[in-house]
C-alpha cells in the first residue's frame, strides 16, 4: 500500500482543534518518514465548507457522501455541532457505510456521540470529553463510557476525550502504524508530550507497551488495558486466546519480555495510577475499578512498580488531590 487513507469527518460547529491536532499530527508524520505516507483528507456533508467558530471557516476536499473504501482510518471530530450531526440521518448513513469500509475507527471530543448514534459504540468501552460522559452514558445505555482516560482503544474502535487529546491520539496511532520512534519525532516537532505526566490522566499502557508482532498478542494486550477489573488469570486468557496458557506464556516472554501475569498487574497499576490522580476516588473503589482485590493488594502492587504507595502518589502527582470528574 503506497498510502494510508485517513479521513476526517467535519461538520458545521466542528471543533477546529480536533481537526487541527490530528491533521497537523500526521503531515508531520508524513514529513519525517511515515511509511506508507498518510493521505489525509477532511470531508464534510456536501463537500461544503465549515464554519468551526466565527472566526475560522475550513474548505474541505472531500465530499462525504461520494467517498470510498478502502480507507485505513475513519474519524470524526467533536465540537458543538456534533449533537446536530448526531441526529442528521444523513451524516449517520455515511459515517456507517465508510466504517464498514475502514480498517479502525476513531472520534475525537463529542465525536463519540456521532459514533454512538450510529451504532458504532454498542458494547465497546469508550471515552469522551469529561464534561460529556454521564449523557452520553445516559443516552446510550448499550456504551460503556469512562471519563477518566485520555483516549481508548476497544478493538478497532479508539476514542479520545476534549480536544486537544486529539494529539495524544494521533500520536499513538501514528507509533502504532510507524512505531516509536517516529512518534517521538513527531512529538517533539510539535513540542508536546509523547506521553502526558502523571498529573494528567492518560491510559499510558497505550503509547508505552511494546509493540509486539504477534497479532494474538497484541488481542490480548487489547483486551487486558481495556478490561483490567475483568477476570485476566493466564489460564482465562489462553481460553480467550485459543491457545494453551504455556504457549500463551511463550508468546509474552517472545513479544513483551514478561509473563502474562506480570503484563495483567503492570496494566492495572498503571490504570490504578491514572484513577489515583484524574478522581477522588476511595482507594477501595480504584482497587476494585482496576482488578485488585483490595486496597493493599493495589499498595503492594503500587510499590513494587512505582516505589511508594499510592496514597503519595496521590498526593504529589494531582494537581488538585481532591479534584473528581465524576461523584463515582
Amino acid at each position: 500500500m503506497s498510502e494510508r487513507h485517513f479521513v476526517v469527518v467535519g461538520y458545521d460547529a466542528a471543533e477546529l482543534l480536533d481537526i487541527a491536532c490530528v491533521v497537523s499530527a500526521l503531515e508531520c508524520a508524513n514529513w519525517y518518514g511515515a511509511e506508507p505516507y498518510y493521505k489525509v483528507r477532511l470531508a464534510t456533508p456536501g463537500g461544503r465548507s465549515i464554519e468551526c467558530n466565527p472566526t475560522v471557516a475550513l474548505q474541505p476536499g472531500e465530499t462525504l457522501e461520494r467517498i470510498t473504501g478502502p480507507i485505513d482510518t475513519l474519524l470524526v471530530s467533536g465540537g458543538i455541532g456534533s449533537q446536530d450531526a448526531a441526529a442528521n440521518r444523513f451524516v449517520l448513513a455515511h459515517v456507517r457505510r465508510l466504517a464498514r469500509e475502514s480498517r479502525r475507527v476513531a472520534s475525537v471530543c463529542t465525536g463519540a456521540w456521532i459514533l454512538a448514534a450510529a451504532g458504532l459504540l454498542d458494547g465497546r468501552r469508550v471515552t469522551t470529553h469529561w464534561r460529556w460522559a454521564d449523557e452520553l452514558a445516559a443516552r446510550h445505555p448499550k456504551v460503556r463510557v469512562d471519563a477518566d482516560p485520555i483516549f481508548v482503544r476497544d478493538g478497532n474502535v479508539y476514542t479520545s476525550a476534549g480536544v486537544t487529546s486529539a494529539l495524544d491520539l494521533t500520536l499513538a496511532l501514528v507509533e502504532e502504524d510507524n512505531g516509536a520512534e517516529l512518534a517521538r519525532v513527531v512529538a517533539r516537532q510539535l513540542v508536546t508530550y509523547l506521553q502526558r505526566p502523571g498529573n494528567q490522566s492518560q491510559m499510558s499502557m497505550f503509547t508505552a507497551a511494546p509493540p509486539a508482532s504477534s497479532s494474538l498478542v497484541k488481542r490480548v494486550v487489547d483486551y487486558v488495558v481495556g478490561h483490567p477489573d475483568a477476570d485476566l488469570t493466564a489460564a482465562t486468557l489462553a481460553a480467550e486466546a485459543g491457545v494453551s496458557e504455556r504457549h500463551l506464556t511463550r508468546l509474552f516472554l517472545k513479544h513483551l519480555g514478561q509473563t502474562p501475569g506480570k503484563f495483567v498487574r503492570q496494566a492495572r497499576t498503571e490504570a490504578a495510577a491514572q484513577l489515583l490522580v484524574s478522581t477522588s476516588l476511595p482507594m477501595a473503589a480504584v482497587a476494585s475499578r482496576c482488578g485488585f482485590g483490595s486496597a493493599e493488594t493495589l499498595r503492594q502492587a503500587f510499590v513494587d512498580c512505582y516505589g511508594i504507595p499510592p496514597s503519595h502518589y496521590r498526593l504529589t502527582q494531582s494537581r488538585t488531590p481532591q479534584r473528581s470528574r465524576r461523584s463515582s
